[in-house]
């Protein structure tokens, strides 16, 4: 046995908590870039406390100055759809998100856990969780600014929590369902190898080809057909669009990894030249409530039809938050041999579905994917087509029988995906 194979052992002979401290170490070394001296301010469930507090280990041996966890909890959220007054629901605690905001212009970094129930509003009243989500969205714009422009340093990784893992593998007993989930994170997370930094360096250099590849091709749109007609939809991109994916450096300097996992690339869309008919290959989970089956119609850009299986209404209070909210904000793809679509997986979150599947975003657009959108004013970012709204909410439409084609400035058509997998 070599001297590597003694310092890393086998990630299956690790124990949980090992395996939560490798998972947390990706998170601060690859996930955040994390800097000496910098403030992370962090936001998880409380069913994450134990990933949590490896984070913050992993973040104060980085040279973090300071960590500060925001926690939710599910059934205190339940209380308040239960016992507040009507008011409540049109309240969001300003003071706080303008604290968080001020954090991140001091120079913090944001780490974000995923893992509540995703079906924890299901049976409230959708108009209450509408009217709650907007009051949300409209207090922490000014924070939420700062990560779409990619001003600061910031990441997701995901924790594996009972209500969840319950809807991701039902029939099983909790603690067989939390530990399947678990593995799956830490698959699709690539940390269930040996190095996980340099898997990680690798798999950002694959990713960087394939956005060399589409930013070089300069497309008008993109053309997403499926095998059966319901989807057939095209995607006029913005003018000076940039594809993304992988890592990218923040506003102020930093190297990190916005989502982990990532499988995307991804640019901005022109808001107003996405014309055609789309069905959603995976269901939504937001916000605590579950959208199955969405069939959208655009027409100049906007959302003129909508309907869903399940959960109509909160798409169409969805759609409805402001003037962008029917407009896109973002447009993806993902191969369907990725490690994640390959799981066979559903896993009622968006983090990990949308790296199974191309998919597209209504509302808010980075900035950041367009030639020096950063430094510009929310009207030029207008002008060359990027959108504007309070939300930002990816939903997948991408499948093994969707076929995709580049649009060129001259109107041909390029085969880019066939059967959801690239040419």
């Amino acid at each position: 046995m070599s001297a590597a194979e003694v310092a890393a052992p086998k990630f299956s002979t690790l124990s949980l908590d090992e395996k939560l401290d490798r998972l947390a170490e990706v998170a601060v070394k690859v996930g955040l870039g994390l800097k000496e001296g910098q403030e992370l301010i962090m936001s998880a469930p409380m069913d994450a406390l134990p990933l949590a507090r490896k984070i913050t280990e992993q973040a104060y041996k980085a040279g973090a100055v300071l960590v500060t966890t925001l926690y939710g909890d599910d059934p205190s959220t339940l209380a308040r759809y239960k016992y507040a007054q009507d008011a409540s629901f049109d309240y969001a605690p300003v003071w706080l998100q303008e604290g968080v905001a001020n954090g991140f212009r001091s120079g913090a970094a944001r780490l974000a856990i995923a893992g509540a129930n995703p079906a924890l509003l299901a049976q409230q009243d959708p108009k209450k969780v509408s009217r709650a989500n907007i009051a949300a969205s409209k207090a922490g714009k000014p924070a939420m600014e700062l990560i779409t422009r990619h001003e600061i340093n910031w990441t997701i990784v995901a924790a594996a929590t009972p209500e969840w893992a319950k809807l991701v593998f039902p029939g099983e007993p909790e603690d067989a369902a939390v530990a399947k989930l678990w593995e799956a994170i830490f698959a699709a997370s690539r940390v269930n190898v040996d190095d996980p930094v340099a898997a990680w360096k690798q798999h950002g250099e694959r990713l960087k080809q394939r956005v060399d590849f589409l930013n070089a091709k300069r497309y008008a749109a993109l053309h997403f057909k499926s095998a059966d007609g319901t989807t057939d939809v095209k995607v006029g991109l913005a003018d000076d669009h940039l594809w993304a994916g992988g890592g990218t450096t923040a506003g102020n300097g930093v190297y990190c990894q916005p989502n982990i996992p990532t499988e995307e690339c991804f640019t901005t869309p022109h808001k107003d030249r996405v014309d055609g008919v789309v069905k959603a290959s995976k269901p939504l989970s937001h916000q605590g409530s579950l959208i199955e089956n969405i069939q959208v119609k655009f027409e100049g850009g906007k959302i003129v039809e909508a309907t869903a299986t399940a959960g109509e209404d909160v798409l169409n209070r969805l759609i409805s938050t402001d003037a962008g909210a029917r407009r896109l904000g973002e447009v993806a793809l993902v191969p369907h041999n990725s490690p994640i679509a390959e799981s066979g997986i559903l896993f009622w979150n968006t983090l990990f579905d949308e790296n199974a599947a191309s998919h597209i975003a209504l509302g808010q657009a980075y900035s950041t994917c367009l030639i020096g959108g950063e430094k510009m004013s929310a009207e030029e970012l207008a002008k060359l087509g990027a959108n504007e709204s309070l939300i930002h909410v990816d939903w997948m439409i991408g499948s093994d029988a969707m076929d995709v084609d580049g649009i060129a400035q001259d109107g041909t058509a390029e085969p880019l995906m066939r059967k959801g997998a690239w040419v």
